[in-house]
């Protein structure tokens, strides 16, 4: 009897010993935007710390600018870029245009809205060589994001010009990158934030100034040793604190084919740009040339974000992690009829189909969407009759059991 009592004690004992083992890791997102860098540039030099960490998930390339000739076409612009990411929609919702930032649409909520209302308790950052970035498109303390506040942030050097006096070969913009980048690698290894963005800029600026040249190649150089001091301190906190990180590297637009020196427009230069990720459960969104808007999603699905429906409808990217429905939704409207298609991912479930014929989510209102099919997501088409509801605008959304795809019909 005793012997029984003690082996089970021992049982007991071992259990206990293990459980902080067995716990589940805790989740955390860092995210990067290292501004400026087309696709073929990014291969063409060096990154050994880039292709560390994509041996762990992967590389590909990428795209900005929205669906060309389309509503969605997006400008390959610097800020327009971000807030594609951070929104996960494309300039026609989340309306920044340019660099200005003159109006951007709060409605569509940034990945730190939705982090920070959910989750309260848990610690957001943001390391920066650009103050608008947390000002204006995060919107801190605006009252159109609820005074949205961020834990922690380091940010607004760029107007420090005593500490970094403005030189016009932009070195000063070094030297910040530099200083952002240390307090990232250093306060990602001491506090571990729950969701953090680092944003540099000294590529964009010597590409600006020097298009296709040895000192952009350089700067391109420096972006990967940088990146190689955040990406210990992620390998530090998930082998000694049992955490579990997403890092993604992405940058928001690439280059003029003609000199590399503008961008802005829709070549596929300044649309081509990539991702580097240690994500391990990619999935063919990410193989099939993902969108910045994509990120958003993938953050989210990483950090166990719950995007209510009605935001869900609104959101332009799809995770290229974790397990698809459908992807790549075509359409086409003739007279009363809407031809619409996708990709099935999966081999079960249903593709239900909702329409609307208002925008009112743009001003804060509420659209209604009406139920016109419920069909196998296997199908992989649908006709639609929408003689009942004339309009010449359309919402059509695709919902399947892992992820929604939205487009619009503007006439």
């Amino acid at each position: 009897m005793n012997i029984i009592k003690v082996v089970a004690a021992g049982v007991c004992f071992a259990l206990a010993f293990s459980a902080p083992v067995l716990a589940q890791k805790t989740k955390k997102v860092l995210f990067v935007i290292v501004d400026g860098i087309s696709s073929n540039t990014k291969e063409q030099i060096a990154t050994p710390n880039l292709d560390e960490i994509a041996k762990t998930g992967g590389y590909t390339r990428a795209h900005v600018g929205g669906d060309k000739g389309t509503y969605s076409q997006t400008p390959t612009i610097s800020a327009v870029g971000y807030n594609s990411l951070l929104t996960g929609t494309w300039v026609n919702k989340h309306n920044v245009w340019d660099n200005d930032i003159k109006d951007p649409n709060y409605h569509y909520w940034t990945i730190f809205r939705f982090f920070e209302e959910q989750y309260p308790q848990k610690k957001s950052a943001v390391f920066s060589t650009w103050l608008d970035n947390r000002t204006k498109l995060i919107g801190e303390d605006l009252p159109q994001t609820n005074h949205l506040r961020l834990d922690y942030y380091f940010d607004g050097f760029e107007h420090d010009t005593v500490r970094f006096p403005h030189d016009k070969q932009a070195e000063y913009i070094h030297s910040i990158d530099e200083l952002v980048v240390n307090e990232a690698s250093s306060f990602i290894r001491l506090q571990g934030p729950d969701l953090s963005w680092v944003y540099l800029e000294y590529t964009d600026d010597m590409g600006h100034k020097y298009g296709d040249s040895e000192q952009f190649y350089k700067a391109v150089g420096i972006m990967d040793d940088q990146m190689g001091r955040l990406w210990k301190a992620i390998q530090y906190r998930e082998k000694e604190l049992n955490e579990d990180w997403l890092m993604v590297v992405t940058t928001d637009h690439g280059r003029d084919p003609r000199t590399g020196k503008g961008h802005g427009g829709q070549s596929d230069r300044e649309r081509g740009t990539w991702i580097v990720t240690n994500a391990k459960s990619l999935n063919t969104s990410f193989k099939n040339n993902p969108a910045i808007v994509d990120i958003m999603p993938a953050i989210a699905n990483h950090l166990g974000i719950h995007i209510p429906k009605e935001q869900a409808f609104e959101v332009d990217g799809v995770a290229f992690t974790g397990k698809l429905s459908l992807t790549n939704m075509a359409l086409q409207k003739s007279g009363p009829k809407i031809e619409l298609s996708w990709v099935p991912q999966d081999k079960e479930g249903t593709a239900k189909i909702w329409i609307s014929t208002t925008n009112k989510f743009e001003t804060g209102g509420h659209d209604l969407y009406y139920l016109l099919k419920e069909v196998p997501i296997t199908d992989a088409k649908a006709t639609l009759d929408v003689s009942g509801y004339p309009s010449s605008f359309y919402k059509i959304v695709l919902e399947g059991r892992y992820n929604n795809l939205n487009r619009w019909i503007v006439e």
